[in-house]
């Protein structure tokens, strides 16, 4: 287990552990035969809708790997980001194979069981935008943001990744904008300036944000940003077995697969 994940468990185990009915997701699943997983709908190449109106991406093809290797069926819903991270799941799913990054706020709420994938944090602006270079140019801007995301805590400097090194914050009085990252995108392309400066996304979107629109460009990296399978409280088994399904689909090449499939390039290797 890399450094980061092993520093995250111990953290989330020391401080929010919670009272654990042990079997319980594992049984219903298992019992079912059905996998619930989440995803989110406006995220491409992660999690969209395609021509054919069906959830894809490879956030769906990640689940759906897991649940044929549990030998179950695989049920995909995108509820909303923020009815996802609050927690408190009830039973409706069973995993968020949903791009999330671990953080102290979200680990009260939800349990982070096993990375799949790690792409950076990047800073978007307008092709024709000369003035932003760098994190340290936001000042005073008006940056766009997914509703909800780390992305937005980074801007207002409280975004804190367990096990990864301290995010530096080289800006001021940045006007947040959360939205639809979409809408976010459309905003941004009026021009530098016109409704936003700049958007923090991921690295992966961005770059298929800009292959479908070339008036994007990417300025900077911000930070590293580790995505894991999170699950809801409760359950030490299923989460060992989520874990332990995720682990067998790195070590046999199909995470690795399917992110050259989406991505072109394998972003699911453990950091040494």
């Amino acid at each position: 287990m890399r450094t980061h994940a092993l520093a995250f468990t111990l953290l989330a185990t020391t401080l929010f552990s919670a009272v654990s009915h042990a079997g319980t997701t594992l049984d219903r699943v298992m019992k079912t035969g059905v996998l619930h997983n989440v995803i989110v709908n406006d995220y491409p190449p992660f999690g969209f809708i395609d021509d054919h109106n069906q959830l894809a991406g490879f956030d769906v093809d990640v689940a759906k790997a897991v649940a044929q290797r549990m030998g179950v069926k695989l049920e995909v819903t995108a509820p909303g980001w923020e009815t996802i991270i609050g927690g408190n799941w009830r039973g409706r799913w069973d995993t968020c194979i949903c791009s999330m990054t671990p953080n102290v706020e979200r680990a009260k709420v939800l349990n982070f069981v096993a990375p799949y994938y790690s792409s950076p944090a990047v800073l978007v602006v307008n092709k024709k935008d000369e003035r932003i270079k760098s994190a340290a140019d936001l000042s005073n801007k008006k940056v766009g943001i997914g509703m909800g995301s780390s992305y937005e805590a980074y801007l207002q400097k409280t975004l804190v990744i367990p096990g990864t090194k301290p995010i530096a914050f080289p800006f001021d009085n940045v006007q947040a904008i959360p939205s639809d990252e979409e809408v976010a995108f459309q905003n941004l392309a009026l021009g530098p300036g016109v409704r936003l400066d700049a958007i923090v996304s991921d690295l992966a979107t961005a770059n298929a944000r800009i292959k479908r629109n070339p008036v994007f460009k990417i300025v900077a990296e911000l930070y590293a940003e580790p995505n894991w399978v999170a699950t809801d409280k409760g359950d030490a088994e299923w989460d060992k077995k989520v874990a332990d399904t995720i682990k067998s689909l790195r070590d046999d090449g199909t995470l690795a697969k399917i992110s050259q499939h989406w991505l072109g390039e394998d972003i699911t290797k453990e950091a040494p």
